[in-house]
């Protein structure tokens, strides 16, 4: 009577290409879970529970700082200052991940990731939890265009961070009347998505197909070549994440030069023609032609996230009318000149213009329901 050995089946395994997919997913993840965690999730959840237990908005208008200045220099460098130290962690988180995008993903992998027609919704839906503001996640978007995300998606990404941050629509519902929360949910979500399709019909098909060669061949099965597939390492071990690494700082140093220096100059010359304008929210009389002013001025100003919130209490103290109110709710966190200048090299000029006049029109919207509710 012969025995049959008994065959030992082993357990689950990861197969190489799976972990090869999945380890630098989880490393850009990683990245940005803990870097969130730290500039946005941690303090907000804070700030919530103050605000829920009956404390006081102690933020203050940001543009007051230049225009109390003494010298238009003085103007700038305050404004250059204080902005900066309200939002210097967002901006280093934001070069992080950018960095790990371009580096430990690649176009290949964002292919997988963003392809198809609702890959602007799950830049969206990435883009909602980020909760930075449009200045700190324009080095995300030029990260995302390099590594071949559509202008489409990489648009609804940029705005869905300011305009829908959650954070901000409790902040709001905690300390302003209810219409100001569910006009920026309605608006925000109808602002982002009609922006980001026109930023994909208004990008020049050269600029589209610039960014996108690499990330269309790997949604069609093919293989990537050259710079295109410098995050695909050609081997597993330690080799390959040591040159990961290495191209990591070099995005990240990349990055920091290109980005840091345009946005602080652009926040200087913000901040100077603030102090010349000599803007004060209490000294303007809101007629119409004030209104499309302050309209121009919120598409173009630069603010941190949740800076918006004491323009509105300012303006509802001093019984503004409704039509800024809707305009200082949306256009004031969706976009600035600074941003508009970091993202348009990889938007497109065109696209980014549009985008703007997107937002000056949603604004404007915001403050027709404000002022009918």
């Amino acid at each position: 009577m012969s025995s049959t050995p008994a065959s030992s089946s082993p357990g689950p395994t990861w197969s190489r290409p799976s972990w090869r997919f999945l380890g630098p997913v989880l490393a850009v993840l990683l990245i940005t879970v803990l870097g969130l965690l730290w500039a946005k999730w941690f303090p907000y959840t804070l700030k919530t529970i103050g605000l829920a237990e009956g404390g006081q908005w102690d933020g203050s208008v940001l543009s007051d700082t230049a225009v109390d200045a003494p010298t238009w220099w003085q103007g700038g460098w305050d404004f250059l200052v204080t902005y900066t130290l309200a939002i210097w962690r967002a901006l280093l988180v934001a070069l992080l991940i950018s960095a790990a995008v371009q580096a430990f993903l690649g176009p290949e992998r964002l292919a997988r990731l963003i392809a198809g027609g609702r890959g602007a919704t799950r830049a969206a839906l990435a883009g909602v939890p980020a909760m930075m503001c449009t200045c700190c996640t324009a080095p995300v978007v030029v990260g995302l265009r390099r590594s071949g995300v559509p202008v489409r998606a990489a648009a609804a990404f940029w705005l869905a961070n300011p305009v829908l941050n959650p954070a901000v629509i409790v902040f709001l519902a905690l300390i302003g009347p209810w219409q100001w929360a569910a006009v920026r949910v309605v608006i925000g979500i109808a602002l982002m998505a009609g922006a980001a399709a026109l930023a994909g019909r208004l990008a020049p098909r050269a600029t589209v197909d610039g960014y996108l060669g690499a990330a269309a061949t790997a949604a069609a099965g093919g293989t990537v070549t050259g710079a295109a597939s410098a995050a695909e390492p050609a081997s597993g071990g330690a080799g390959a994440v040591t040159r990961a690494l290495l191209r990591f700082g070099r995005e990240f140093g990349r990055l920091a030069v290109r980005l840091v220096p345009e946005y602080l100059g652009l926040v200087f010359v913000v901040g100077v023609v603030l102090h010349l304008g000599g803007w004060r929210l209490d000294s303007i009389h809101w007629g119409l032609l004030a209104v499309l002013v302050f309209a121009v001025i919120a598409v173009l100003m630069v603010i941190p996230t949740a800076g918006e919130i004491p323009v509105l209490l300012a303006l509802a103290a001093l019984g503004g009318s409704p039509w800024a109110q809707g305009i200082a709710l949306i256009c004031l966190s969706a976009v600035s000149l600074p941003s508009l200048v970091m993202v348009g090299r990889s938007l497109s000029w065109r696209a980014s213009t549009g985008i703007a006049g997107a937002v000056l029109v949603a604004g404007v919207v915001a403050g027709a329901l404000l002022a009918v509710s």
